[in-house]
């Protein structure tokens, strides 16, 4: 790169006046907007997945660094694709939701949006342009607004178009170069350009095997810029000092470009107990690592976890909240007044704060109106709720320290990156272990936090901004603990009792449900999950004593269950309760198997026979485990007179099993499946 000499070029670049790029380097897309073909408008299904919606035909991004003079560098994303529609399960894909960021008055924009709907008429190709009624705008949030739009005339067979582009002044934040949907992708053209002065770090992620191109190219810029000019004037020496001249220059410097040409993506199909899928789809990342301009130091961002833990830490609307205390200090002293055990302190100020503010839905790890404002208002946002609860425990001289998170829908921080949090709860050592609490969740309790939290690992911020790494998933097992008495009559139709003790995150699960839904709703929802029983006599007792286990028990009838064919009965002693189909049908996975925590689920039942009749035959006793002690199974049921006793055990150990263990754990659920429905056989004396 060389330089002007009467040209400094550093951060100063709002000096330009006026600036001009140009480059060696352009990029063409294969696919010109408009020119749809009556071969892909006749089309039936995709040569990738025949089963598929729709299809992306052609996915194009080219994301870029422009200069404006007086204003600086903004980052443009300009965006083109065009996707099939062969069902109408596809019409879905005829919205587009694009999301805009802002901050204060830094908004991020969406223009030159060109939208067609196209269809094939008569084997004419009749083409329906996007219309402003089929516009919208929303804030989603504080900090991002949403622009949509769908598009008009859609049917089977339609193909829809659309080509826009995002204007960004937040040029330290790249959107993620996505690769792989829910549908297949025909074809993609990707490409990043930034010039040498900004130094980025590109992550991949996903199981694709994605190679990218990297090329070089000189760009120059012309510029224009006012300098002051000496000399001297009759009316005497010094004067004149206030003469600016034009200098004219130009400036060669290279520029970067990462590209990607990839063809015939299959689809990332939904899977049972995944950690939200999108945490799995192939793509690229990037990230500013830092800056550097000519006669200038580099200006680092965010390189590891400690360098994203000190940004965060600094930014007023933490760490500065995190300090203040006085608006609090009167009523805690009235809670803890009291209190010595340390473990009746921790749960009397987490009580305390769920009562006092509720949360307003909203995430983030800053806070929005203040932590004041909120303990006055009685509503605040995640922030704004734990970060209070941490300073109140620090307060009460106990040590407490927030905990960042990304929240499952936010996805896995991966690479070290200020925008993967998007959550915080707190924490509290308590007996030498470190405890987590989350005062969001009105039916949550200290080590038991809200599904939406338990996403692999959190960062626990210390008073000196340092920070250190916490496993969010939980270590003890919920569990459900059922007991069922059941008398069955020679018809076929079986009456019993059931009662559900609920424990630890099943608990929560269940508090949650039940709470959130009147009991009429509940019992409505109760009778769909078992296809359909009769239910009578619900109750359910400890729904908002957290202290206590919660129970819920019902009486039942079905006559679905049993068959009675030539004076012999059949039926499989859990009746309804038994797991019908495996929930793990591919014949390979990639991405691990996600329980949320570990459970233990123990069915005890009391079988009561019809009169006159004995049993012929029943299922033989099994237990079967999975490897390295992540789970086991196990089945024992006995014939003491005209009574069956059967005992159920199913325990997953660990909340996350490895991929590489799905052919194990597939198995072990067709072997539990197989057992759970295998009959017992009575005759007729």
């Amino acid at each position: 790169m060389t330089i002007d000499n009467n040209f400094m070029l550093g951060k100063n670049f709002y000096i330009l006046i006026s600036l001009v790029f140009t480059s060696t380097f352009l990029v063409a897309q294969n696919i010109d907007y408009g020119k749809v073909s009556k071969e892909e408008l006749t089309q039936g299904f995709s040569s990738i997945d025949s089963t598929a919606s729709a299809e992306y035909l052609y996915k194009y991004r080219k994301t870029y660094f422009n200069y404006v003079s007086g204003v600086g560098f903004s980052l443009i994303t300009d965006v083109h694709e065009r996707i099939k529609i062969y069902s109408k399960e596809g019409f879905e894909f005829a919205t587009k939701k694009i999301r805009l960021y802002k901050d204060g008055n830094e908004i991020e924009d969406v223009n030159k949006l060109k939208a067609k709907t196209y269809n094939l008429i008569d084997d004419k190709i009749e083409e329906t342009p996007l219309k402003k009624e089929g516009k919208f705008k929303i804030e989603i949030s504080e900090n991002v607004n949403e622009e949509s739009f769908t598009m008009p005339n859609i049917k089977e067979g339609s193909i829809i178009e659309y080509r826009y582009s995002i204007s960004s002044p937040f040029i330290y934040n790249i959107d993620e170069f996505i690769f792989q949907h829910d549908i297949p992708v025909k074809k993609i053209e990707a490409f990043f350009e930034a010039p040498e002065y900004f130094v980025f770090r590109m992550n991949v992620k996903g199981f694709m095997n994605v190679m990218p191109k990297r090329e070089q190219f000189n760009k120059s810029l012309d510029y224009t810029q006012r300098v002051a000019s000496g000399g001297t004037t009759s009316a005497g020496a010094g004067q004149g000092l206030g003469r600016t001249t034009q200098v004219r220059g130009s400036v060669k410097y290279m520029n970067n470009v990462i590209s990607f040409d990839l063809s015939d993506i299959e689809p990332l199909k939904e899977e049972p107990f995944v950690n939200e899928l999108r945490n799995y789809r192939s793509g690229v990342k990037y990230e500013l690592s830092y800056t550097q301009f000519p006669n200038s130091n580099k200006e680092f961002y965010s390189r590891t976890w400690e360098d994203v833990v000190e940004t965060v830490y600094k930014n007023p609307r933490f760490g500065d909240e995190l300090k203040k205390k006085n608006y609090f200090k009167e009523d805690l002293n009235v809670i803890i007044k009291d209190l010595t055990n340390i473990k009746e302190k921790v749960n009397a100020i987490f009580s305390f704060v769920k009562s006092k503010v509720k949360w307003d839905q909203s995430y983030g790890k800053y806070t929005k109106q203040g932590v004041k404002q909120a303990y006055q208002t009685g509503v605040g946002n995640t922030a704004e709720i734990n970060l209070m609860l941490t300073a109140m425990l620090d307060f009460a001289n106990l040590e407490s320290n927030p905990v960042l998170v990304s929240t499952r829908s936010n996805g896995m921080p991966l690479f070290p990156t200020r925008e993967g949090f998007n959550y915080i709860v707190s924490s509290v050592r308590l007996n030498g272990d470190i405890i987590l609490l989350d005062a969001t969740s009105q039916n949550s309790l200290p080590s038991v936090l809200p599904i939406r939290a338990l996403n692999w690992e959190g960062r626990m911020i210390s008073k000196d901004g340092k920070s250190t790494i916490i496993n969010l998933y939980p270590t003890s097992k919920g569990s459900i603990q059922t007991f069922q008495n059941i008398s069955l009559s020679e018809n076929g139709t079986a009456v019993g009792k059931i009662r559900n003790v609920y424990k630890e995150h099943q608990a929560l699960s269940f508090r949650d449900e039940y709470r959130k839904n009147k009991q009429e709703s509940y019992l409505n929802q109760l009778v769909d999950k078992y296809d359909g029983i009769e239910i009578n006599n619900l109750e359910v007792k400890n729904s908002n004593e957290l202290a206590k286990l919660p129970i819920e028990s019902f009486d039942f009838t079905t006559e679905s269950e049993i068959d009675v064919v030539s004076n012999k009965i059949y039926f499989s002693p859990l009746l309804f309760l038994a797991t019908k189909e495996n929930p793990f049908k591919q014949e390979k996975r990639e991405f691990p198997i996600d329980f949320s925590f570990p459970f233990e689920n123990i069915s005890t039942s009391i079988i009561n026979l019809p009169e006159g009749y004995r049993v012929v035959s029943i299922p033989e006793a099994i237990a079967i485990a999975l490897p390295n002690g992540m789970g086991s199974f196990s089945y024992a049921i006995n014939n003491v007179g005209n009574v069956l006793q059967l005992k159920v055990s199913k325990k997953i150990n660990y909340p996350v099993i490895p991929a590489e263990y799905y052919p194990s754990l597939k198995e072990y659920y067709s072997k539990m499946i197989e057992k759970l429905n295998e009959k017992v056989v009575l005759t007729k004396v």
